[in-house]
């Protein structure tokens, strides 16, 4: 992989390899380190994980058809759309290099923030965050909403909470999802211009409403628009639980999305990869689901 991380280095303008092996945590918090770091380490271990290589510059072979349908929470829409075959490793990192410093740019013009929602009724929870002028960024499902605003509406918020709800302040840059993150949607379009797609060769699921896209070219402004539109992960989990998925393997870094699926995808096989040692098991995991239709979903959490 090392020839790999060189070109994907040189592509983001990051030492990815310095970044997700000696830098420290201050460094890797910038937004624009952050999300092209996450996705190299998610294409590296889908890499390792789905097969071969199917061409010299990317990692991915052209058809994981043990594959039946993949997703990725927020920046792993990325990863989600090279897994499919919609964009080329290169072209997914290129781009998503382009969203981080476009969203660290936006983020440094306003005080903005992001407060996770933990428990309370769901309705409860939507209204106080409607009434504080904030808006549901990230709605996980199994009881976690995201907030997002200014910090002044946070601070409102947190004086007066949902009933039976925890409040937990995030450590993010601003407000994603929100209309604060607008300059960095125009800026992420104009960087998404000419990059050839193809559709999608495994069911790909969409943060903004959990549909299946078949369109490749819709999917790509589909990544653009959800820099300032909610990702709605709750509609992402029905519909695998519609698709009646077997197994769920979560990407480095991993854990976040295997936990909230053990409260709402029950009675299915998780692994989250956090480790090398993880990547064997994984493989072994998709041949095991490969004879159920539909068998398992690859996804990552941004």
């Amino acid at each position: 992989m090392a020839d790999t991380f060189a070109a994907w280095s040189e592509v983001t303008g990051l030492d990815l390899v310095r970044y997700g092996t000696t830098a420290d945590a201050d460094e890797i918090r910038d937004t624009a380190v952050a999300q092209p770091l996450l996705v190299s380490a998610g294409l590296a271990a889908a890499s390792a994980v789905l097969g071969p290589l199917s061409a010299p510059e990317s990692p991915l072979p052209a058809s994981p058809t043990l594959v039946d349908a993949t997703a990725g929470h927020s920046v792993g829409e990325f990863t989600a759309a090279a897994i499919a075959g919609v964009l080329s490793p290169k072209d997914a990192l290129a781009l998503v290099a382009e969203r981080g410093r476009g969203m660290a740019d936006a983020a440094a013009r306003s005080e903005t923030g992001m407060t996770a929602v933990l428990g309370g009724k769901r309705e409860d929870v939507l209204a106080a965050i409607e009434v504080a002028g904030l808006t549901p960024a990230n709605d996980n499902g199994s009881g976690q909403i995201v907030a997002a605003g200014t910090t002044a509406q946070l601070a409102a918020f947190a004086e007066n909470p949902p009933e039976r709800a925890r409040l937990r302040p995030l450590s993010v840059a601003g407000a994603f999802h929100t209309e604060h993150m607008a300059p960095a949607v125009e800026r992420v379009r104009t960087a998404a211009q000419g990059l050839s797609t193809t559709d999608p060769s495994v069911r790909l699921l969409s943060n903004a409403d959990g549909a299946v896209v078949e369109s490749g070219s819709e999917y790509l402004e589909r990544l653009v628009a959800q820099i300032s539109s909610p990702v709605r992960w709750d509609a992402c989990t029905q519909t695998l639980a519609d698709l009646g998925v077997t197994a769920l393997i979560e990407l480095t870094p991993a854990g976040t999305l295997t936990g909230l699926a053990k409260r709402a995808l029950r009675g299915i096989e998780l692994l989250a990869v956090k480790t090398p040692d993880d990547l064997e098991r994984a493989g072994a995991l998709i041949k095991e689901h490969a004879g159920t239709t539909p068998s398992a979903s690859v996804q990552q959490e941004g």
